[in-house]
């Protein structure tokens, strides 16, 4: 089921549109073969390659999808098993200047990439349909588990887009 706009805050409406399948699970999936297309067409020289001054990398890029959706997977859980704590925002800026990407080749990146979405992929698949549907608290307002997770799919097409249009 795709999530209304009643199950989550406006700030997420440009990420999940971006989405078009209905069933999480199916655009969980279908992102990962996106997510492939895309960087195994970022050639060797564009992986450090920023567009401007103070801008990520591209491999920057690539690891914040990657933390963003291992934070994001872990307020999915919480909320699914009902824990009513508000989880705290977290600050990207901070995350990809101590993300070590330097380090990494785009590869090596893509590699754990995979992994995590696998990891989300199959805590998705343990959801039940009252699972999808609960509710927390998040810093923008109330979300819903499911949104969660086409949030994670518009949030890594927003920034793979970009990659698209600005670095390569």
């Amino acid at each position: 089921m795709r999530p209304n706009e009643q199950t989550y805050p406006v700030y997420y409406q440009k990420y999940i549109s971006l989405v078009k399948e209905d069933k999480v699970i199916e655009a969980l999936t279908n992102n990962l073969e996106s997510i492939k297309t895309i960087i195994s067409n970022i050639p060797l020289l564009k992986e450090d390659f920023a567009y401007a001054e103070g801008k990520w990398t591209v491999k920057q890029v690539v690891q914040h999808t990657i933390d963003t959706e291992r934070i994001l997977a872990y307020r999915a859980l919480r909320f699914a098993r009902n824990d009513s704590q508000q989880p705290l925002p977290f600050d990207e800026n901070a995350y990809a200047a101590n993300s070590n990407v330097d380090a990494k080749k785009l590869s090596e990146i893509f590699e754990e990439l995979q992994h995590v979405r696998l990891a989300t992929i199959s805590l998705y698949r343990s959801f039940n349909q009252e699972a999808l549907l609960k509710m927390g608290y998040v810093a923008s307002g109330q979300v819903s588990v499911v949104a969660i997770g086409f949030f994670i799919c518009g949030h890594t097409l927003h920034h793979l887009n970009v990659v698209k249009e600005r670095y390569l």
